[in-house]
Formats: structure tokens, C-alpha cells, sequence
């Protein structure tokens, strides 16, 4: 069972992103176990797998935006998390994603996030966002600059290192 408001569902041709479900958690605590959640700060045990969650989700109580679980509509599979993110270290909000092992290469992270977007514009002042990313990771620098982002050499990362790229609301200078 998902939780329902504040959380809007949006759905896709393949998606419906929605509000977090317990029966999601196992495969968050997986990702966070493995090596692949190397670019993301971890691994990490169970409980900080639990905080990040946590935090991704309550942030709609908090700021009025936050993360969706993604969905796969054919499957009901749970695919990841996908949304915006401002951690209180964080100088502004990010768009991003984390995705389960058999969602990455699918073009999921694309479509969620391209469904999120017109959202953010729409619903939030914000006249741009960021996504921070660890120069080692190729595929979300692909994806961030498919979404339409450019580097901003200006941006401060929360991390030393992080490439810092930003989305601009449509019709707002980069």
C-alpha cells in the first residue's frame, strides 16, 4: 500500500510514481548494501539506507516537493526513487534519481524524471535545479544533460568534487 497525500501520483506511458510503500524497502536497503551505491555516498547499512528514505519522502511535509517511488505499470515492480532533494547541506533544491539494478538502462530514470519536471515547474518558484554528481558517473551526467542540463562552473556542490549542473525553468537563462 502506497501513502497517499501530499504526494501527487503522475503517471507515464510505463510509470506511475507515487508515495512510498514499506513493501519498497527491501530493494532501497539491496541498493544501498551494494557497490553501486558508491556514487550516491554509500554502501550503507540499513539504518542509513532508512534515514535516506525517510528524508527523500518527508521532505514534501517539509518544503512542499520531494521524491516519487517509481512503479512499473506493466509489473508493479518497484524501480527506484526519482524527484527532487534538498538536504539541509544542500545549497539548492536537485532533481535526481536512484534506481533499482533491473530498472537502469531502460530509459526509467529519463521518462520519470521528464513526467517530474513540468511538474516542478508548475507547482514550485523554483527557477531551476540542480543535480550534483560525482564526476565518476557517466551515466548521470548522460542523463542529466539529456533532461536539458548544462554545467554551471558558479554552482557550489555539497560534495568537494562534484560536477554541479543545473535545469533551467523553460525560458529562464541558464
Amino acid at each position: 500500500m502506497s501513502t497517499p497525500l501530499p504526494f501527487p501520483r503522475l503517471e507515464t506511458e510505463r510509470l506511475v510514481l507515487r508515495g512510498p510503500s514499506r513493501d519498497d524497502y527491501p530493494a532501497y536497503v539491496a541498493f544501498w548494501a551494494s557497490d553501486r551505491a558508491r556514487h550516491e555516498g554509500g554502501p550503507r547499512e540499513s539504518v542509513g539506507a532508512w534515514e535516506d528514505y525517510a528524508a527523500a519522502f518527508g521532505l514534501w511535509l517539509i518544503e512542499g516537493y520531494g521524491c516519487w517511488a517509481v512503479e512499473e505499470k506493466a509489473t508493479g515492480a518497484f524501480c527506484g526513487i526519482v524527484g527532487l532533494n534538498r538536504r539541509i547541506d544542500y545549497p539548492e533544491a536537485e532533481i535526481g534519481w536512484t534506481l533499482m539494478e533491473e530498472a537502469e538502462g531502460r530509459g526509467i530514470a529519463f521518462e520519470a524524471a521528464s513526467a517530474i519536471l513540468p511538474w516542478i515547474w508548475a507547482e514550485t518558484a523554483l527557477p531551476s535545479v540542480t543535480v550534483y554528481i560525482d564526476p565518476a558517473n557517466a551515466r548521470s551526467i548522460s542523463l542529466a544533460r539529456r533532461l536539458g542540463a548544462v554545467e554551471d562552473p558558479e554552482g557550489l556542490p555539497p560534495e568537494p568534487g562534484d560536477l554541479v549542473l543545473r535545469i533551467s525553468r523553460p525560458g529562464e537563462a541558464a
